[in-house]
């Protein structure tokens, strides 16, 4: 039975036992449907095919593409790699843009090339990079657009395609939190020059570890094909340099498994997404991210934003999380071009993200998803509201000025 927090006595934080017996992750693996896995499992060791373009891996590729509505699919072994080969294959050289409110692994997938980033702020209404600064920061070196599509929202699709057109720049979105969800109406994945999908075991579509680049560009896809695979065009015919990029069939059955399950998982989270926010509306403070409830959302991620007006720093709230064993996390904090080697690169580039280093400070993601006891959003709610009210005639930040709070 979950403890009452009503007082600061009540917080692990102060000593008190925590109120959760296990800790509980920002993103559990979804593994909806055991029987349906086990059963393309089955199949595959029969077939004796467990890697190598298999056909399971053939039609998580041929349903995803339906599913998306795009004309090509080419699962990948994760979304870093698939990332690094969409890359490649659509020509970047010199520098690309890209977010620094971003995972780091999509300024890796630069980096790896041999490209240099170039880091522009994101839009407060959506936290995705925005287009202006992205027109800012174009140089004569530049060749190339990454867009991340945050938190289950999307970029300004229409203005970056715009900005790529005007400039003769490549446009690829990073959509790894954004499967099954819309812009303008149509499903992410057809998008820009190409889009990147993660379907880590944290997703909220996952194939265990795996990923994907969909493209309406036949060409591209025939590229990206031979790349994932060495090269190779046929037997002993390698006509393309190339690296192993393939998805196994393991990976492509928790892949349809998975899929036949989305409408319940998608649901869920909407649910949990509810919940939270009918717990923390009414504590000054403290808002959950906006939603654009006109579009198709998938709910993966339940971002919570601690204003300069709640009793206490977002990293002391964090802090009283832990404790009662939920483990929120602080997404994307510092910011790509505070980490290495970026700082040292470009040890400037903060000058130009002022949103993204402000943001950095406010956010909270907290765990969600169809294997969150739903006891966790009680003990969220109260952990708040306790350090809220029970805590404010304390100082927020002692002999420190306020941050400018910018969302």
């Amino acid at each position: 039975m979950q403890k009452r927090i009503s007082t600061s006595a009540d917080l692990a934080l102060h000593g008190a036992p925590p109120a959760m017996p296990a800790p509980v992750h920002v993103g559990r693996p979804n593994v909806t449907n055991r029987e349906n896995f086990l059963w393309h499992v089955d199949d595959i060791l029969d077939r004796n095919w467990l890697t190598n373009n298999g056909p399971k891996v053939c039609e998580l590729e041929q349903r995803l593409a339906d599913y998306l509505g795009v004309r090509h699919c080419i699962a990948m072994c994760n979304g870093t790699i698939a990332l690094e080969i969409a890359i490649r294959a659509t020509g970047m050289t010199g520098e690309v843009i890209l977010p620094s409110y971003t995972f780091v692994a999509t300024a890796h997938a630069v980096s790896w090339q041999g490209l240099r980033p170039l880091f522009a702020d994101i839009r407060l209404q959506d936290h995705c990079i925005d287009p202006e600064a992205v027109r800012r920061a174009i140089t004569p070196q530049t060749t190339g657009i990454v867009a991340t599509h945050l938190w289950g929202g999307t970029c300004d699709v229409d203005a970056l395609q715009d900005i790529a057109d005007e400039h003769g720049l490549k446009l690829v979105f990073d959509a790894a939190h954004a499967f099954g969800c819309s812009h303008g109406g149509q499903r992410v994945g057809s998008f820009g020059n190409a889009e990147v999908f993660s379907f880590h075991a944290t997703k909220f579509f996952n194939s265990i570890e795996g990923g994907a680049v969909t493209t309406n560009d036949d060409a591209l896809a025939e590229k990206i094909r031979l790349m994932r695979n060495f090269g190779f065009a046929g037997v002993d015919k390698v006509i393309h340099p190339g690296t192993n990029g393939k998805m196994t069939e393991i990976n492509a059955a928790m892949g349809l498994a998975n899929l036949d399950s989305l409408t319940e998982v998608m649901d869920t989270n909407k649910a949990r997404y509810a919940a939270y926010r009918a717990a923390l509306d009414p504590i000054p403070g403290l808002r959950l991210a906006e939603i654009n409830t006109r579009e198709e959302r998938n709910h993966q991620y339940v971002v919570l934003i601690v204003e300069d007006s709640f009793a206490q720093s977002r990293d002391t709230l964090l802090a009283a999380l832990t404790a009662e064993n939920i483990l929120a996390r602080k997404y994307f904090w510092p910011g790509c071009h505070r980490m290495e080697p970026y700082a040292t690169q470009q040890p400037d580039a903060g000058q130009a993200l002022p949103i993204t280093e402000a943001l950095s400070e406010q956010v909270i993601v907290l765990p969600t998803g169809p294997t969150l006891p739903m006891e966790t959003i009680g003990v969220v709610r109260d952990v708040c509201r306790v350090l809220a009210f029970g805590n404010a005639a304390q100082p927020r930040h002692p002999g420190r000025a306020q941050r400018k709070n910018v969302a």
